[in-house]
């Protein structure tokens, strides 16, 4: 994925229930966060179009995917998984042994999409945010 990407991917987002955008995901912060990941995100074209897109990122540690998102119409084609799998490729390149998702609460489909490609549910981690404030 690059920013070149952004308008169509963003607008495949929005059309996804259980993906959640905020100010992060504007495309300064978003060309940002590719720049800082490069090679971890990816996106499913199909006559031209996005079909399918995911965000990966590494903290040096551990990876995260955010955002993954298939359009509805090309579902259970296998996409989703091949989009998780290039970027858990490209992370393990980089000596990533662990890799984290956050799945909305209400997100069924999300969850169970994670569950049947090999994913658990961690029930000892709890979720804590703090916002920044601007500079």
């Amino acid at each position: 994925m690059t920013i070149a990407d952004y308008d169509a991917v963003v607008a495949l987002w929005r059309s996804t229930p259980g993906i959640g955008l905020s100010e992060a995901d504007e495309r300064p912060n978003i060309a940002a966060f590719l720049a800082h990941n490069p090679g971890l995100s990816f996106v499913a074209d199909a006559g031209g179009a996005p079909v399918g897109a995911v965000l990966g990122s590494f903290d040096g540690r551990r990876g995260y995917l955010h955002h993954l998102a298939v359009d509805s119409r090309a579902r259970r084609a296998g996409i989703g998984r091949s989009l998780v799998g290039r970027s858990l490729e490209a992370l393990a390149g980089r000596g990533v042994r662990r890799c984290h998702i956050f799945v909305m609460d209400g997100n069924v489909d999300g969850q169970r999409f994670w569950e049947r490609v090999g994913w658990f549910r961690r029930d000892d981690l709890l979720v804590m945010s703090k916002d920044l404030a601007r500079r």
